[in-house]
């Protein structure tokens, strides 16, 4: 097989009456611009490949959950030993079910829920794309079965299940969340979680099981790799997303990305690459962290020092294209919900534009009477550390504070709720009850909003910032 050089691959496409100079900087500038464009692309897909590796491959491994088309029940809420996920909630505890739909779809059933209890499932390819939902705001707190095809699946939908969701990807990921009241309600969760059901579509239907899909040597891959391998690791999983269906749109892009040796399945790079062509690919990382960091910081309305996004997080749709803000999106918070299904407000900075730093100031966050966020669901407050975006140690064991915990919480005489965001403990018995622990250091907060209303959504109501008082 002949193996061609990147320089005579891009040179290919470089007018031939151009100075050997010029030919040579366009040629740089081509494979700089290509990588960059690859990169983007590409590292929301290894990050989402890093927890299904860590969660459904590496058995070995302390993130570990289930094997494919086993759900994992989670019966606790995420604590800082959960590493695999930045920014995870902590309010709902989750059920995992990683799919390798190559050889048929899977059925999902869903028990019946009481109505006051939210519940959601989302649905995620390797692209990152949520492509369907099902639970309470998308199909109801009512028992049901759904099914989920690989992309080339052209089958009908069988009787007994209620809607067939096609991932344009092999594998998929549906992430249960089923809300916790509070701590003596874990059990009831618990006993959800076990009604929730996997099978694949013959076992449902007691059909013989179709041939299974060949073993696959995976790549390892952890918390570094999954940034700095970002190039391998795509070329490994486009294997798993043909250009087919909505996703044919792609075809050029999978061109030009071959064209610098990132092709389906192939070990990358699969051109020769001399050491200028190394220099441009590698120097095409800068502009492409910083294209996010744009990002991150337009992703949504900036208010007292909130990033509140409530658009620009879907399917494919909805990115169209797109690059950076779904790897925006990723860094942010990889697995966010649609914003009809969670709204998100996202900060680093107090109401005066700046730094958070609970090493230096305390803070306080006042929602007005009446004026709590709009939500069909509930709402919560997490605080994170703002190196790591993981969740942080504290002596109370509170990572958030949310709706559910209002009945505990202090008001003030106005009927306004103030937060306490401090990394010590408050002696006053109001901030001592509504104390959300901050880290020692840099601070990122989220607040979501599950299921919310149009006021949200629209921009009529904006969150408070944070005050910093010293």
């Amino acid at each position: 097989m002949k193996i061609h050089t990147l320089a005579a691959t891009v040179a290919t496409g470089l007018a031939l009456a151009m100075p050997v100079s010029a030919q040579n900087a366009a040629q740089t500038d081509a494979i700089e611009s290509i990588a960059e464009e690859a990169f983007l692309y590409g590292l929301p897909m290894s990050m989402v490949y890093k927890i299904m590796y860590q969660y459904a491959i590496d058995e070995g491994g302390s993130q570990f959950k289930a094997p494919f088309n086993t759900i994992a029940n989670i019966p606790k809420v995420y604590t800082p030993a959960d590493t695999a996920i930045v920014t995870p909630n902590s309010d709902t505890p989750y059920s995992w079910l990683w799919m390798d739909l190559r050889a048929e779809p899977l059925v999902i059933c869903v028990p019946e829920i009481e109505k006051d209890r939210y519940y959601s499932v989302m649905l995620t390819s390797l692209y990152t794309f949520n492509f369907g939902y099902i639970g309470s705001r998308a199909t109801g707190n009512g028992a049901g079965c759904y099914a989920v095809a690989g992309p080339d699946w052209t089958g009908e939908t069988p009787s007994g299940v209620a809607k067939v969701f096609t991932s344009e990807t092999e594998f998929a990921l549906a992430t249960f969340r089923t809300q916790l009241f509070n701590p003596g309600d874990i059990e009831n969760v618990k006993a959800i979680q076990a009604k929730y059901e996997a099978k694949p579509m013959s076992a449902f239907l007691g059909a013989d099981a179709p041939a299974a899909a060949p073993a696959i040597d995976w790549p390892a891959v952890d918390n570094t790799t999954e940034k700095t391998n970002v190039l391998p690791n795509l070329a490994f999983l486009l294997q798993f997303a043909p250009p087919i269906g909505p996703a044919e749109v792609e075809i050029p892009l999978r061109k030009k990305f071959a064209s610098i040796g990132i092709e389906s399945g192939k070990s990358f790079p699969s051109v020769i690459l001399t050491d200028a062509d190394k220099a441009a690919m590698a120097a095409a990382k800068a502009p492409a962290e910083e294209a996010i960091k744009t990002k991150l910081e337009t992703l949504g309305k900036t208010v007292k020092g909130w990033t509140f996004v409530t658009s620009g997080i879907g399917d494919r749709a909805v990115y169209n294209g797109d690059w950076a803000q779904r790897a925006a999106v990723a860094i942010g918070g990889i697995l966010a919900n649609d914003p009809k299904e969670a709204a998100y407000a996202i900060t680093r900075k107090d109401a005066n534009d700046d730094a958070l730093d609970g090493a230096s100031n305390r803070y306080t966050m006042t929602f007005s009477k009446g004026d709590l966020p709009p939500v069909n669901a509930f709402w919560s407050v997490t605080m994170y550390d703002g190196k790591t975006q993981l969740l942080i140690e504290n002596p109370i064991n509170r990572y958030l504070i949310n709706s559910p915990m209002l009945p505990d919480l202090k008001t003030n005489d106005d009927g306004s709720l103030t937060l306490y965001v401090q990394k010590d403990e408050p002696t006053d018995p109001v901030a001592k009850a509504n104390w959300l622990p901050a880290p020692d250091g840099p601070i990122y907060m989220v607040l979501r909003l599950y299921w919310p209303k149009d006021a949200a959504l629209d921009g009529a109501w904006t969150p408070p910032g944070l005050i910093p008082t010293k």
